[in-house]
């Protein structure tokens, strides 16, 4: 789609002018503030948030027992280290971000309730400007910059992804998406089905078991898991010996990178194996007799979609205590009393909760428009998962599925800012990706391999994201063990970049 566009009809009353124009002040916005003040403390800033406060993620998911899948000593930032146990609520995740933004003196940056609905990027004034509302009053804002860094996420925040199920409106209970989780929902001695088996749901069940009356977890499909204690063995003998938590931050994450690149490699080399050590976990908590293979053992290979982290055990314990059940089926339609199953057992209920996954966002939904043209992002192709030809001075981070978010949110980080001193070194204003000679006859695919990686929210709307061709430069490979070394050796005057 390439359409000629008029310009947005509300007029803002007020425009501000920074040089770095940064959407969203989540785990990505306030680590890339950060590298920012540090590496470039000569560029002015401003961070725009639509929600209240900072968090993103950690604070749009209130549901019970909400808390990271990866653990906090490599989601959490290079630069700050993390002194508390791995696996962590998003208050905790939340507490920590406070003291990056205190300490750093952040929060002057970032406006509260600005909602970005327009992008426009002038060639001639080498400027983006953005259209925003003010949502808690309905006043137009405007903000003009000359780089536009987009960590507002992937997915969202309003309302996630529920299928539209037959005899939905029968039912006589509640309904409830975790990602709406409605404020002082008591579900005390309640029957409940929880429809999914992802990262949310195995967050949820153990959260929600003690105080229910039933807990069922029904899933189309199984999902794979990791067990494990809640704790780094070797932080908490580095912190006996009384080392300097930077250097703990240091040694632990190392480590911990190092164990997973060996598990993804094995998990590729050998899935068979890595399979097997998997369902050993869950079968060590619900012992011999329980039906793992109908339940626990997925049909993709590991890794083929994100497992998470179930610390302790918990997810299990649960189901080994009888407090919650695992039921593997399809579902045949919903009824005034629960869910009919494809089996034709009817579950019965009194709260359902639909752990269902996201709704993919590109870019925020936000209107782009580049010298009077609107932009269709699936008409672009990335540069490394982070840039997009025809879109000049602009980022968006996109972090890993099988690492953490935050690896490559530093990672970017640095990049931008290297690209920005670099843009001022050779006195030019704009660049923008472009295929080079060499790239014209490459193969141009999806954004991802389903093959190699294939959640649901992805495959729903892979329509909506750019393409990527069959060359390293021009995709996301989700490798940070390859990116973490090949980033900072991106030749900056590479013919794909372009700059005026």
């Amino acid at each position: 789609m390439n359409v000629n566009v008029a310009p947005a009809s509300t007029t803002p009353a007020k425009t501000e002018h920074f040089d770095v124009l940064i959407v969203g002040a989540g785990i990505s916005g306030i680590g890339g503030a950060y590298h920012l003040q540090q590496q470039c403390p000569d560029k002015s800033y401003v961070i725009l948030e639509m929600q209240d406060t900072f968090g993103g993620t950690w604070w749009t998911h209130k549901y019970p027992g909400i808390r990271s899948d990866s653990d906090l000593h490599t989601f959490g930032y290079r630069f700050k280290p993390w002194t508390t146990a791995p696996i962590a609520s998003a208050d905790e995740i939340r507490k920590y971000m406070g003291e990056v933004i205190d300490e750093n003196a952040i929060g002057p940056h970032i406006r509260y309730h600005h909602k970005v609905l327009r992008a426009e990027w002038s060639e001639a004034a080498k400027t983006w400007t953005l259209d925003v509302r003010k949502t808690e009053t309905g006043e137009m804002v405007r903000f003009v910059g000359n780089f536009l860094w987009m960590c507002q996420g992937y997915y969202h925040h309003e309302t996630g992804y529920t299928p539209d199920w037959p005899g939905m409106a029968d039912f006589k209970g509640e309904i409830v998406h975790p990602q709406t989780w409605p404020e002082n929902f008591d579900y005390t001695g309640k029957r409940v089905v929880v429809i999914g088996s992802g990262a949310t749901a195995a967050t949820l069940i153990p959260a929600m078991a003690p105080k229910v009356g039933h807990l069922t977890m029904l899933q189309r499909s199984p999902t794979f898991f990791r067990t494990g204690r809640n704790a780094i063995p070797l932080a908490e003998e580095l912190r006996a010996l009384q080392v300097d938590e930077h250097w703990i931050h240091e040694i632990v994450r190392r480590k911990i990178l190092y164990e997973q690149a060996v598990f993804t490699r094995r998990a590729e080399e050998e899935p068979e194996k890595v399979k097997q050590e998997l369902l050993a976990g869950v079968k060590h908590y619900l012992g011999n007799d329980f039906d793992i293979d109908k339940h626990f053992t997925p049909k993709y290979r590991p890794w083929q979609q994100r497992i998470a982290f179930i610390p302790e055990g918990d997810l299990f314990a649960g189901v080994r205590d009888g407090k919650a059940e695992v039921v593997t089926d399809h579902i045949e339609r919903f009824t005034e009393k629960g869910i009919l199953l494809k089996s034709g057992r009817e579950l019965e209920a009194d709260v359902i909760v639909t752990a269902t996954g996201f709704n993919l966002s590109v870019l925020g939904d936000i209107e782009f428009v580049i010298d009077g043209r609107q932009l269709d992002f699936a008409d672009t192709v990335t540069y490394r998962g982070m840039m997009f030809t025809g879109m000049p001075n602009m980022v968006w981070v996109f972090g890993y599925f099988r690492a953490s978010w935050t690896l490559r949110a530093d990672l970017v980080g640095d990049f931008v800012c290297r690209l920005l001193k670099h843009m001022e070194a050779k006195g030019k204003k704009s660049v923008v990706p472009a295929l080079r000679p060499e790239d014209h006859n490459m193969q141009i695919l999806p954004w991802i391999d389903e093959t190699n990686f294939n959640p649901g929210y992805l495959m729903r709307g892979m329509h909506l994201l750019p393409k990527r061709g069959d060359k390293p430069d021009w995709a996301h490979t989700q490798d940070y063990w390859n990116e973490k070394d090949e980033f900072p050796k991106i030749n900056l005057d590479d013919a794909a970049f372009v700059y005026h």
